[in-house]
């Protein structure tokens, strides 16, 4: 009889990926996916601590799960993430209802941990030592002890982790702290992935890692002569990949060689997201962000001599401790230098393990919030004229969903282009599309004849 597994996944793009590892993982056991908890013998909330708003919010599931439990005792709830690896065995005295807590480097033992409780062992018998780190296993090893099922029809595009863990440090972030030291996966492992992939089907590949230009450089297991860029070259040019992407970026590491990867390789998108933080010196020094202001733009500068129509995106922290209203000025200044097409922002929120916690002049909620919203506003119109300049252009899109009424399609500099349906569209197709209209957030346009 099939058991019901029920995923949460919370955070960032290298979170869906793991889950897609546990749902791999435990697909071999006879679990199949569920939408909703209530369905499910067995809930995984996989988390976030990069802002403490997203550790509020499994906490707060993690609440009203209590209640699922009560009327379905027989339900399994587990946490994996960063939550897990941060709190650790805290959360069974804060939510004495969860059995199995997992954290970020243990993924992979959670079939044998969920097997050891159908024995009857104790759930602190069976949670993982989270000091202790596994190394990505061999894709073909993962392969072999719980076979990948096929993608769905409407699958086209798939994470790989081609690394895990970070080694920069710096003052506000937890990863280091829940995700370990720099772990990168050996080439012939991620291209063996990337085949595996094309061979099912899949037509876009993103490849993963918390700063994926110092692929390589810090793990004796990765092979030593192939960097980041070497590597993108050769996923880049596997038969079958239509489109590739990648993520996250420190501008510190970004090498020329990754920057002409933009202007050589056809398939590589023209979108980077390239997290800046803070427009002020002042604020990057305090945050340890390993590069100026001036350098950063110097960056932005040489990614569009390399590709002129590229689509910059960033990470912004608005109110750390100490910035002043000129550092914040600086960041706005930024700002409308770079003119991002997007941007991702926040108000700074004190972390566990983090240095930053322990620093003074801290920013009143207030300032931070109307900081918060200064800047949104104006990158919205900046967006907003971003998006206008593609309007009367023709591009490609690549088809993400097909419904009654619009299609909703994505460009290789990540902007979202809807149009009407025609027949026969299935997604992972490119076409040709025509831009009539440019929102703040999205695209229309009309398929072209041409």
């Amino acid at each position: 009889m099939p058991k019901h597994l029920f995923i949460k996944t919370f955070g960032c793009q290298m979170n869906e990926r793991d889950s897609e590892i546990i749902e791999q993982l435990l697909a071999q056991d006879g679990y199949i996916s569920v939408s909703q908890p209530e369905e499910a013998d067995l809930v995984i909330l996989n988390t976030c601590s990069i802002r403490a708003k997203a550790e509020q919010k499994v906490f707060s599931l993690l609440g009203m799960l209590r209640k699922t439990q009560e009327k379905n005792p027989l339900l399994t709830i587990a946490v994996c993430g960063c939550v897990a690896q941060q709190e650790g065995k805290a959360i069974f005295k804060r939510m004495p209802h969860v059995s199995i807590v997992v954290g970020t480097q243990q993924i992979y033992q959670l079939p044998n941990m969920l097997a050891r409780l159908e024995r009857g062992e104790s759930t602190r018998e069976i949670s993982c030592d989270l000091e202790k780190s596994f190394v990505i296993p061999p894709f073909q090893k993962l392969l072999e002890e719980s076979p990948a099922p096929s993608p769905a029809p409407s699958e086209y595009k798939k994470f790989i982790t081609i690394m895990q863990g970070c080694n920069n440090f710096c003052s506000y972030c937890v990863v280091p702290a829940t995700r370990g030291r720099e772990i990168s996966r050996p080439v012939a492992d991620i291209l063996e992935e990337v085949h595996l992939l094309v061979d099912r089907g899949i037509k876009e590949i993103t490849l993963l890692g918390q700063n994926v230009n110092s692929y390589g450089l810090t793990n004796p297991v990765a092979e030593k002569a192939t960097g980041f860029a070497d590597l993108l070259t050769l996923v880049a040019q596997i038969p079958g990949v239509e489109r590739l992407r990648f993520t996250s970026s420190n501008p510190q590491d970004l090498s020329h060689e990754l920057m002409q990867c933009f202007k050589y390789l056809d398939n590589l998108c023209p979108h980077f997201h390239l997290p800046a933080q803070s427009g002020s010196n002042a604020v990057l020094q305090r945050m340890h962000r390993k590069y100026t202001r001036e350098l950063y733009l110097e960056k932005v500068e040489s990614l569009r001599l390399a590709c002129p129509e590229i689509a910059l995106s960033t990470d912004i922290i608005v109110g750390f401790p100490g910035e002043t209203d000129s550092d914040f000025e600086q960041t706005m200044d930024l700002l409308e230098t770079v003119r991002y097409h997007g941007s991702f922002s926040f108000k700074y929120s004190d972390r566990p393990h983090t240095r930053s916690s322990s620093f003074e002049n801290k920013i009143a909620e207030e300032i931070k919030s109307e900081r918060l919203h200064r800047f949104q506003s104006r990158q919205d119109q900046i967006s907003l004229e971003r998006n206008q300049e593609l309007v009367g252009k023709t591009v490609d899109v690549m088809i993400e969903q097909v419904k009654e009424k619009s299609v909703q399609s994505r460009t290789g500099s990540n902007h979202i282009v809807h149009f009407a349906p025609k027949e026969n569209l299935i997604p992972g197709e490119l076409v040709s599309v025509r831009i009539t209209h440019a929102g703040m957030h999205s695209l229309n346009g009309e398929i072209s004849d041409h």
